[in-house]
């Protein structure tokens, strides 16, 4: 992603007027804690694309409640704006701004011009953000009040596009881009970008920044009830 378009991302949600809320969702905010190094327990921090694919699973569980808020959606239920508000700002501010940041410098770029299918595959993929992140802001926007008839048809339509790219998106990142990310680098040159993801994520995030994103995920789950695991069994 050029330099040029990260900038129009930043300038569309400032012109959106979102303000994102919560202890975790704010840059730069700090904690007494020391966090330990991606993944659990003292060691070396998690592998960086390790590190990606968690990120992935937590963006699974956040398309798991817009799957919820589709289907209450198309039975005409209510749909309570706050929780969806709430997850659309952990996309913006960990997905978009992190994670997908993270993706574009440090694993999109090594890659450009290894070969022609992977320049063009990360090509799609840095576009795909772009779009996510249009959707995204429109959700956010949508949900900072109460519904409108016109909220829950865009809605309906805007997080089934979402889900819908996002699906074969990250797949073809873990099973595609993600196993060539070690070649590319070298062992050496790999160790030292996990520990840069490790220490990007402190900046940004303060201490255990990941495992609280986790949990206000697993909060609006609760809240919309589709907490229980089993409930999902075929």
């Amino acid at each position: 992603m050029s330099g040029d378009g990260a900038c129009h991302r930043r300038a569309v949600l400032r012109a959106a007027g979102l303000a994102v809320t919560g202890p975790l969702l704010l840059a730069g905010c700090s904690t007494d804690q020391q966090r330990e190094p991606a993944g659990s327990g003292p060691g070396p921090p998690l592998p960086a694309t390790e590190d990606l694919m968690r990120e992935h699973g937590l963006l699974n569980r956040i398309l798991v409640i817009y799957d919820e808020v589709g289907r209450r959606l198309g039975a005409d239920q209510p749909v309570p704006a706050g929780p969806l508000h709430q997850a659309a700002q952990i996309v913006l501010r960990f997905v978009h701004e992190h994670h997908e940041h993270l993706e574009e410098q440090y694993v999109f770029a090594p890659l450009q011009g290894t070969d022609r299918e992977i320049t063009r595959l990360t090509e799609v993929l840095a576009t795909q953000h772009s779009r996510g992140e249009l959707i995204t802001v429109s959700v956010a926007s949508r949900t900072s009040g109460a519904l409108s008839a016109a909220d829950r048809q865009a809605l309906a339509g805007e997080l089934a596009a979402f889900a819908r790219m996002y699906l074969p998106h990250e797949s073809r990142e873990d099973t595609v881009v993600f196993p060539r990310l070690r070649d590319a680098l070298g062992a050496a040159a790999f160790a030292a970008l996990s520990e840069q993801f490790a220490q990007l994520e402190d900046e940004r995030f303060g201490a255990h920044g990941f495992a609280e994103v986790v949990d206000q995920v697993a909060d609006i789950e609760k809240t919309l009830g589709i907490a229980d695991l089993a409930q999902f069994t075929a």
